[in-house]
């Protein structure tokens, strides 16, 4: 029997290695508790979060669901930011989320609402490979949702039934967002926007179009981040639809 002796070289740099990982875990680990205690869930709903971000990593190598700088903080930039939509609509069952991307706020929210009966969330996202992610995602944590591959102007339009809440988060500006959601806000949704620091800007520029009475609601998750929130939604007279029409 041979012996491979390891130079003193490959040690190390398994060492270096070992320790690397353990202080990325203990780094996600302090990440995920953080987020836990901004929105408490329950053991059930952490597993399935759990499910999912596994999963979200494992796409991420091959298709860019969340920016790169941001995958050692998942738990608190993008699940704890997501959760706290629920408290701002806590009896809301049916949920909308625009523009789904890597599932945020969208399938948080779906494995959230898996314990209550009735719940679904209708995740809009034209990206064909994004919408195969998010199929998946429901697969593997069994959470409440269904998946439209199309447009979301096409889709909203067509939305069959009222929803509760309708959502996005880092899709468009507020201006074209309100546009988006208009059709499901007249059948008496409350809108659920995240926003980031030019939250101000860009209300400035959406009651150029729009006449609404917006509730600016500070992140839990910190920064600059912000929930707008509307309840109504009109057009002001003689401004530009999307399609260039003038009203």
């Amino acid at each position: 029997m041979f012996h491979v002796k390891q130079r003193p070289e490959q040690g190390r740099a398994g060492e270096e290695r070992s320790a690397v990982a353990g202080a990325d875990a203990k780094a996600l680990a302090a990440d995920k508790a953080a987020a836990l205690a901004l929105a408490p869930v329950s053991r059930e709903t952490e597993a399935r979060l759990d499910r999912y971000l596994e999963l979200l990593k494992q796409w991420q190598a091959k298709t860019n669901l969340v920016a790169p700088s941001t995958l050692s903080h998942l738990w608190t930039r993008h699940v704890a930011d997501s959760l706290q939509l629920l408290s701002l609509a806590p009896n809301a069952k049916i949920w909308v989320d625009l523009g789904s991307g890597g599932g945020f706020p969208g399938i948080v929210l779906a494995c959230a609402l898996a314990e209550t009966p009735g719940a679904a969330v209708h995740l809009v996202e034209r990206n064909t490979k994004k919408a195969g992610f998010l199929r998946e995602a429901l697969r593997v944590t069994g959470a409440p949702g269904v998946v439209h591959l199309a447009e979301i102007r096409h889709t909203v339009e067509r939305f069959a039934g009222p929803a509760d809440c309708v959502t996005a988060r880092a899709l468009a500006p507020l201006n074209q967002l309100i546009g988006f959601a208009k059709p499901l806000v007249d059948k008496g949704a409350k809108a659920l926007f995240l926003k980031g620091q030019d939250v101000e800007a860009e209300l400035t520029d959406a009651t150029r179009y729009w006449n609404i009475e917006p509730k600016l609601i500070p992140s839990r998750t910190g920064g600059q981040g912000w929930i707008v929130e509307l309840d109504r939604i009109e057009r002001r007279e003689g401004t530009a639809t999307a399609d260039g029409n003038r009203r």
